[in-house]
């Protein structure tokens, strides 16, 4: 019963960690009705670490654009690929300046149904206004190469707002994205390539608090988790890649606004 639980928890890790409606929320909420026969402690740690099996699906499906090495790649090519890595670091930056410090206290003040639900409404009429604003607008940015530094600092910036759960770290970056004129399919790549430090970052952390001294079954709980998150993200990206190709985020936006009031209103019947 407890693996059914941790594929489980894959699965809702893998689609929503890419999709703009908060995989950390959605943990959240899921741990209040499928509770993991785990200690409290490893449970703060499975929640974030469950997220590199999510990131090694964009390292698969993305490698050779990520690969400043590949030898097909022509000089340029291998200089636009290390000029990406370094925007993804400048954008990472403020998250990191912000998080580290202040990790133990964002846990403890906003790691309840409450926030997660308000973060969920919040930022689905935001998609919403956003798309409704950017209607019948070109973008100033379509191409990923010509993404500027300051584009790029601009949206780490928008990702601080993502340490509240419920946010969601790519909804967060990819509605600062949009607002500051990226195409949604710079937007949602940009913000997968961010993905890769500041969740390597953040699980590295968590497994250095917690320790690595795992017991078996915790052991296997973890990795099962990853690979199924891992397996799921894989699809999940590449869902999200072709919906936006011809579709909008607004009904990421109302589906946000409606799981946030039925979470609302399931706590408040069941307190």
């Amino acid at each position: 019963m407890e693996f059914l639980k941790v594929i489980l928890l894959g699965i809702v890790e893998g689609i929503t960690e890419w999709l703009p409606i908060s995989s950390t929320g959605h943990m959240i909420l899921v741990n209040e009705f499928i509770r993991l026969n785990v200690t409290e402690e490893f449970w703060e740690m499975f929640e974030v670490v469950i997220q590199l099996g999510a990131i090694l699906a964009v390292i698969v499906l993305y490698f050779n654009k990520l690969n400043p090495f590949a030898l097909k790649k022509s000089s340029q090519e291998k200089k636009d690929t290390w000029t990406l890595w370094f925007k993804v670091i400048v954008a990472a930056l403020p998250a990191a300046i912000i998080g580290l410090p202040f990790d133990d206290l964002i846990d403890r003040l906003f790691y309840n149904y409450q926030t997660v639900a308000i973060m969920l409404i919040v930022y689905g009429v935001l998609f919403i206004l956003v798309e409704n604003w950017n209607k019948g607008k070109e973008p100033v940015t379509s191409d990923l190469n010509a993404l500027s530094y300051k584009t790029a600092l601009f949206i780490g910036i928008f990702q601080i707002l993502a340490l509240i759960p419920g946010t969601s770290r790519s909804g967060a970056t990819i509605i600062g994205a949009m607002l500051i004129g990226c195409s949604r399919y710079v937007a949602a790549e940009f913000t997968f390539f961010l993905a890769i430090p500041v969740m390597f970052g953040a699980s590295f952390l968590k497994l250095l608090k917690f320790g690595l001294a795992f017991t078996q079954t915790e052991l296997m709980i973890l990795l099962l988790g990853m690979v199924t998150a891992f397996v799921v993200s894989v699809l999940a990206i590449k869902f999200l890649m072709g919906y936006i190709k011809k579709n909008d985020f607004k009904v990421f936006g109302y589906y946000r606004i409606v799981l946030g009031l039925l979470v609302i209103g399931y706590f408040m019947v069941a307190g």
